[in-house]
């Protein structure tokens, strides 16, 4: 308990002293001080007001971008619809022309295969 109560005057007397060294070590009077306190805290509030402008601003670009980018997406979700859809229209007629061309080509290979075994024999 002893240790304790030390250790808070310490730093209660360590306090008092370094505010005592500071005000009077300070380069500016007290009216000078407040004064530099409140012109920087008015350039700190008039830049807080910038940041909130710039901010709306940026917010404002980002859901009219955000919204394109939807408008865009769809667009060209319906545009490679319709391409895939005329692709398969266009493929079709061929798809079934191919189809019959490999059956007759298969026909074909099974006369040749009988002829040859025919012909073995």
């Amino acid at each position: 308990m002893t240790n304790s109560k030390s250790l808070l005057l310490g730093i209660l007397a360590g306090g008092v002293v370094s505010a005592a060294a500071t005000l009077l070590s300070a380069p500016k009077s007290g009216q000078e001080t407040r004064e530099d306190i409140k012109n920087h805290a008015e350039s700190v509030k008039h830049s807080l007001e910038k940041v909130k402008v710039s901010g709306k601003v940026l917010s404002d670009q980002i859901i009219n971008t955000s919204k394109e980018g939807a408008a865009l997406i769809k667009e060209l979700s319906a545009d490679m619809k319709h391409s895939v859809e005329s692709w398969k229209n266009t493929i079709e007629p061929h798809q079934k022309n191919i189809q019959l061309y490999l059956t007759q080509i298969e026909d074909r290979l099974k006369e040749l295969e009988e002829q040859t075994q025919a012909t073995e024999q």
